[in-house]
């Protein structure tokens, strides 16, 4: 009994020490992201001098650089999509190693959509009007959205992941006429119909 308390102990110990490391990696991409974005130029904060955790007018100068707005829910539907990819690419992986790989991606979309050719992109194809790039302080929301939807689907099975996805894709369309689908469609393949049903 004694020694199977010993080895139940060593064991709890290892859990919390690749606990912490996972959690440090985390933390890494995310500063590292966050010194790449501000080294590019980008607002730490909304130039406009405010900073909110929400801000909820799509068509605004605030969109895209508060913490959250209606575009988080597509980073949710990301982090629900980067589980199912790295449970079956990486399949002996635990989720938390996991979950490191997907904020390195993560963060890495998040530099790559912040730089001018992107930026470019989106201006003239998608419905985004007039942006400009990310606030580090949203692109660090956008990855903490990720992260929630990636831990949702650690816990639910595939088809509420599934369910969840598609009812977060239905929300946004209804409030924003955008989502992840049509943003992924219109920034490679732009449709003009859907362009002109996106501006009306």
């Amino acid at each position: 009994m004694r020694a199977s308390g010993v080895w139940a102990g060593r064991a709890s110990s290892i859990g919390r020490a690749v606990a912490a490391k996972n959690g440090l990696a985390v933390l890494l991409a995310l500063a590292g992201m966050a010194v790449v974005l501000l080294a590019m130029g980008r607002p730490a904060t909304c130039p406009c001098g405010t900073v909110a955790l929400w801000h909820g007018t799509v068509r605004s100068d605030q969109n895209s650089q508060q913490f959250a707005d209606w575009y988080s829910l597509t980073h949710v539907a990301h982090g629900l999509l980067f589980y199912a990819a790295t449970r079956v690419a990486l399949p002996r992986w635990p989720w938390p190693r996991r979950l490191v790989v997907a904020v390195l991606v993560e963060a890495g979309w998040e530099i790559l959509e912040n730089s001018p050719i992107v930026i470019d992109r989106y201006r003239s194809v998608t419905m985004a009007w007039g942006y400009s790039g990310d606030s580090v302080l949203n692109s660090l929301g956008d990855c903490a959205c990720m992260m929630i939807g990636f831990a949702i689907a650690q816990r639910l099975p595939w088809w509420g992941s599934a369910g969840m996805l598609i009812a977060l894709e239905l929300v946004a369309l209804a409030v924003m006429r955008d989502n992840l689908t049509l943003n992924v469609l219109m920034l490679i393949a732009p449709i003009d119909a859907i362009r002109i049903w996106q501006a009306g």
